[in-house]
């Protein structure tokens, strides 16, 4: 199976049963990049017929991290709608004699694997031979027959060569006595019906891809190509609850950019170095599955914070002027946008750009020297580059150099110890701010 093709169609498929976390928006995003790279479609499909645990809460939530992410599916269906067209499939395969009717209990079953694992075999399914008779007034649960006259294969686009021997696989329930469905076989029909090509998911699905094969090939369709990626793990080993648990609630709240984690996820597990990029058609130039190794990929929150910080220093003030404080000026987000961890921060500095700072205190050492400061910074041409020639003065009355001349300067005119070039922020802070600040610090 070649990914050389003209266009795909992915599709990703959450349970309306929680929010979107860091594993499954990088399925989300990896499904949505492939389409894009292949100029095809990337379609939501909300699995839903779990009516118990499904909320329409989830389901909206589901869609609003999606806008935030910037993912915007082609389109979107509910298999809680469709459930017509998995009765009519249902019928076909029941009538070719590939679904039939199970009675046993689950405790008839959990005692039947142990005796079997006991015997040192693998606790396969028995089928029962048809002249068997059901049990009168127990509903049937329903199972799909596999056809064990050959081994299951595909290319896999992220695992290589794959190869199932059907004998060793119990045939899976499809169907449950109350009529309700299980994940296998609706989500084969509705592949089918919106014409997906490409199924990508986490390795764990590896064993259902194996069965889903044959279902494709009983409903008379072509088999998707698959691509089943290594499952995140935390950068200290396991996934933990925690950090499987961090979600687009958790990076709205301490103010990160979606392009930081969605950049991130494209390309870990891939030897390809991991950058800031500003826009998914970045990303989607050049994916490719057979980037993907198979080891575990390891996801580290504070990679994110660290590409943030990178993504915001190259953003344009366009990218954020409706973010920040009313009155935020292009050339106030440039000087300080290389400074920024989060956008948020902005607001921080509005107080050194325009306002009265908090007085800190100033060691006895610095006083004579900012008060000296202050009378050189009186006698400047402000129209020039009042720092350097600040500083240049200074440093040849005073014979201070080096963190001795530049910092307590800076701590008096911003209140900061660190921040952006105090050449052009002095000029932004302007000449009756500075000269009041370099007073009263040496006062």
């Amino acid at each position: 199976m070649s990914q050389d093709i003209a266009t795909a169609t992915t599709r990703f498929a959450p349970s309306p049963t929680g929010r979107l976390h860091v594993g499954n928006i990088r399925t989300a995003l990896h499904n949505a990049l492939f389409a894009m790279r292949h100029g095809g479609r990337f379609v939501l499909r909300i699995d839903d017929t779990d009516a118990e645990r499904s909320t329409a809460a989830f389901d909206q939530q589901i869609r609003d991290d999606l806008a935030w992410l910037g993912l915007f599916p082609d389109a979107q269906v509910r298999q809680s709608e469709r459930f017509a067209l998995y009765d009519r499939q249902f019928e076909r395969l029941r009538d070719a004699g590939r679904v039939y009717a199970c009675f046993e209990t689950p405790e008839e079953l959990d005692l039947r694997r142990k005796v079997l694992l006991g015997r040192g075999l693998p606790p396969v399914y028995e089928r029962k031979t048809t002249d068997v008779p059901a049990p009168e007034g127990l509903a049937p649960h329903w199972r799909f027959k596999l056809d064990h006259s050959a081994p299951i294969t595909w290319t896999d686009l992220v695992r290589g060569e794959q190869r199932f021997d059907p004998a060793l696989i119990s045939d899976p329930v499809v169907r449950r006595a109350d009529g309700s469905w299980l994940y296998l076989l609706p989500s084969v029909i509705d592949d089918i019906d919106m014409g997906i090509t490409h199924i990508v998911r986490g390795e764990d699905h590896v064993s259902n891809s194996a069965t889903q094969v044959q279902m494709f090939e009983a409903l008379g369709a072509d088999v998707p190509h698959f691509a089943h990626e290594a499952l995140l793990v935390a950068a200290e080993g396991k996934l933990s609850k925690r950090f499987g648990a961090i979600g687009v609630g958790e990076m709205v709240e301490v103010g990160l950019e979606p392009m930081a984690l969605l950049s991130l996820l494209a390309r870990l597990g891939t030897s390809q170095p991991v950058e800031p990029l500003a826009t998914l058609a970045e990303l989607a130039d050049g994916f490719d599955f057979a980037h993907f190794g198979r080891a575990p990929a390891h996801f580290d929150l504070a990679e994110v914070e660290q590409l943030n910080a990178r993504l915001i220093h190259q953003l344009d003030f366009v990218h954020v002027h409706d973010r920040l404080p009313e009155g935020a000026t292009e050339p106030d987000w440039l000087l300080l946008r290389g400074n920024l961890t989060h956008v948020c921060e902005f607001a921080d500095w509005a107080d050194v750009l325009d306002g009265d700072l908090r007085k800190l205190p100033t060691p006895e050492e610095d006083r004579a020297f900012l008060a000296e400061a202050a009378a050189t910074a009186s006698t400047l041409d402000w129209s020039a580059d009042p720092w350097v020639t600040l500083t240049t003065a200074l440093k040849a009355s005073s014979g201070r150099k080096g963190r001795t001349l530049f910092h307590p300067l800076r701590v008096a005119l911003t209140g900061r110890d660190s921040g952006p070039e105090m050449a052009l922020l002095l000029q932004r802070i302007g000449r009756d701010r500075a000269l009041a600040r370099l007073r009263a610090a040496a006062a």
